[in-house]
C-alpha cells in the first residue's frame, strides 16, 4: 500500500506534516522545536538538556505525577531529547488516542509550571547523564571527534559540562524558553492512522495561539585542534577519525552514504573485514555519515588495546585512502540489500516514518516518499559512486586518541593535548 503525504503551515509559522498509513492501528508524532545545542552560548552550555527535562514535570492541569500518568493511561511509548539543531519529543500510540496526547504536549510546550523544586531535581537527572558520559569513553572520544569537525556550538554535547550546568539558574533557563521555544522553524510531524482534517482542526486548536518570540541567529565558533590526545591511563586506546563529508541536502549525499556503507555496513564491510577479522586489531570499528543542515562529516571509531592502537590507527587511514581506488558491484550489491531492508522496515513503523518527515522538513523543506528513495538507491552505481570518490577523497583527516599514550598522526595533522 502506498502512503498519502500531507503538509500545512499555521500563521505562526508552525508546520504540520503527516503521512496517512490507514493500514495501521496506531499513530507517532514528533514536534520538532528549533531549540537545540546550536542556540546556547559557552556560558549556558547544557542549559536546552536541563529545559528538556524540567518542562516534563508538571504542564497545564497536570503536575508532575498527573502528567506521566496521563500518558501512561493513554499508553504513549515516549521519549525526548535534544540535538544540535533541535529539541524534540515524540511517542507512538493507538490512534484513537492521537489527539488526548497531542492536547497534553501543547500544555507541556506553551504552560509548563516551571517549579522550583522540579529545577532541583532536573538539574540532578543531568548531572547524573554528566557523570556517565564522563565514564564512556567511546562517547568522548566521539564527542571531541565532533568538536574537531564541526564548530561550536554545533560540536557540542547537549548535556554541557559539571560546571555549566551548576551554574544554570531558573531565570536563565526560564529565558531560554521564553526566547527558543517557538512556533516559527517548529515542526509537528505524524505518522500512522488518522483523519487529516480532524488532525489539522487538532493542531490549529491546540498550538494556533502558541506566539513566536524574538532571538538572535546562532553563532559559529571555534573547533578543537586536527589531533587531539587525552591522556588516560588504561590497557585499551579509543580512536575517533574523521573527514569532511556532504550534508543531506547535498545531490551527492547518498553516493557518499554508499562508500561509507561499503566501508562499514555489516560484517562485509572494509573496515570489519580489514581492521578487525582479518589483522584482530580490534574489538569495534565502524564508521558513519554525519550530517548538519549545511555541513556534513565522516565520523569513525575503533577501540582497540595500546599495543596495537598505532596500526590501527594506520589501517583505518590506509583503508580510507585506498577507497578511492574504486569500488565493486559485489560490495554494492550487498550495501543495496541492506538499504532496501532498511527502507521496507521504516515503511512499516509510523515512528520512523513521523522522524524521518520531520528531519526531511528541516534538511530539504520538503518531504521526500518513499518511492523516491527507492528510485535514488536504485540509481545508485558502481560508476556513481566512484566518480563521486574521484572528485571527493578522504582528505585532511581529524584523530583523537583517548589511551596511555599518543599516536603517530599524518604530518598534515598538527596535534594538542585536551
Amino acid at each position: 500500500m502506498r502512503s498519502t503525504y500531507y503538509s500545512e503551515s499555521f500563521d505562526n509559522g508552525l508546520t504540520l506534516l503527516a503521512e496517512s498509513m490507514p493500514w495501521l492501528q496506531s499513530a507517532a508524532f514528533s514536534i520538532v522545536i528549533p531549540a537545540g545545542v546550536q542556540r546556547e552560548v559557552e556560558a549556558n552550555r547544557g542549559v536546552a538538556n536541563l529545559l528538556c527535562d524540567w518542562v516534563q514535570r508538571g504542564c497545564g492541569d497536570l503536575d508532575s505525577r498527573q502528567y506521566v500518568e496521563a500518558l501512561d493511561n493513554l499508553g504513549v511509548a515516549r521519549g525526548g531529547g535534544v540535538s544540535s539543531s533541535h529539541m524534540s519529543f515524540g511517542g507512538a500510540l493507538l490512534a484513537e488516542n492521537l489527539e488526548a496526547t497531542l492536547s497534553i504536549y501543547a500544555d507541556l510546550i506553551q504552560r509548563p509550571h516551571f517549579l522550583a523544586d522540579e529545577f532541583e531535581d532536573a538539574k540532578q537527572v543531568c548531572f547524573q547523564e554528566l557523570r556517565a558520559l564522563e565514564d564512556d569513553l567511546h562517547q568522548q572520544a566521539m564527542l571531541s571527534l565532533r568538536r574537531q569537525m564541526y564548530p561550536d556550538p554545533w560540536g557540542w554535547h547537549p548535556t554541557g559540562t559539571l560546571a555549566t550546568v551548576e551554574a544554570l539558574t531558573q531565570d536563565v533557563t526560564k529565558e531560554y524558553f521564553d526566547t527558543w521555544i517557538r512556533p516559527d522553524e517548529a515542526i509537528i510531524s505524524v505518522a500512522g492512522n488518522f483523519d487529516w482534517n480532524q488532525l489539522k482542526a487538532a493542531v490549529q486548536k491546540l498550538f494556533g495561539d502558541w506566539k513566536s518570540r524574538p532571538g538572535q541567529k546562532s553563532y559559529l565558533g571555534s573547533t578543537l585542534p586536527e589531533y587531539v590526545h587525552v591522556p588516560f591511563e588504561s590497557s585499551q586506546t579509543h580512536v575517533g577519525l574523521g573527514f569532511a563529508g556532504v550534508p543531506i541536502s547535498d545531490p551527492d549525499f547518498y553516493q557518499a552514504r554508499a562508500a561509507i556503507g561499503i566501508m562499514s555496513d555489516g560484517m562485509s564491510s572494509r573496515l570489519f573485514s580489514e581492521v578487525r577479522e582479518k589483522r584482530g586489531l580490534c574489538y569495534t570499528v565502524y564508521a558513519s555519515c554525519n550530517s548538519l543542515k549545511t555541513q556534513g562529516a565522516v565520523l569513525s571509531y575503533a577501540g582497540t588495546s595500546t599495543e596495537r592502537a598505532q596500526e590501527t590507527l594506520d589501517v583505518m587511514i590506509q583503508e580510507f585512502n585506498e577507497l578511492p581506488k574504486g569500488v565493486r558491484q559485489d560490495e554494492l550489491t550487498r550495501l543495496k540489500a541492506r538499504f532496501k531492508s532498511g527502507i521496507i522496515m521504516q515503511q512499516e513503523s509510523s515512528s520512523s516514518r513521523a522522524s524521518a518527515l520531520a528531519a526531511d522538513w528541516y534538511h530539504l523543506g520538503r518531504i521526500r516518499t518513499m518511492e523516491e528513495l527507492e528510485t535514488i538507491l536504485d540509481g545508485i552505481s558502481v560508476d556513481t559512486i566512484n566518480a563521486y570518490l574521484k572528485k571527493n577523497p578522504p582528505k585532511n583527516y581529524r584523530v583523537t586518541t583517548i589511551g596511555a599514550k599518543r599516536l603517530e598522526v599524518p604530518s598534515e595533522i598538527s596535534s594538542g593535548d585536551a
